[in-house]
């Protein structure tokens, strides 16, 4: 299993004029902890598009439970539980003090340029393999 913690500190433009983070400023975040969770392990988004691989959202599922309000810290544990093959699947529970507010999950297909499906590419196989070990 693999895992990274993120904090976010919820911005007066992600409320809503009640205060309250809009269900749709949670998606910035995960990508935020899901790009986190890969740099920490030295793979950078920016080079797995530069050789040509892309991680399109396939799917995502959030359960809102209670409300993130303006400037509240929020704290995103990532996590992947399985080895990725053509897909990769990263785990979230988002956490303001000692609740659970929100969680959920992103599947993310691996393509190359032309949008065509590819396995995992050996960076992330080979990274991930070692903390999987």
């Amino acid at each position: 299993m693999i895992t990274s913690s993120t904090d976010i500190e919820v911005r007066y433009a992600e409320t809503d004029m009640m205060g309250i983070a809009h269900h749709a400023s949670y998606l910035p975040w995960l990508e935020i902890a899901r790009g986190n969770l890969l740099k920490e392990r030295g793979i950078s988004y920016a080079k797995l598009e530069e050789s040509g691989i892309m991680l399109p959202v396939v799917e995502i599922k959030m359960n809102y439970r209670r409300p993130a309000t303006y400037d509240d810290i929020v704290t995103i544990n990532s996590v992947i539980k399985e080895r990725p093959f053509a897909k990769i699947q990263i785990d979230y529970e988002l956490q303001k003090e000692d609740q659970i507010i929100a969680d959920g999950y992103s599947v993310h297909a691996f393509i190359n340029q032309s949008g065509q499906p590819i396995k995992a590419p050996r960076i992330i196989k080979e990274t991930l393999a070692k903390e999987f070990d």
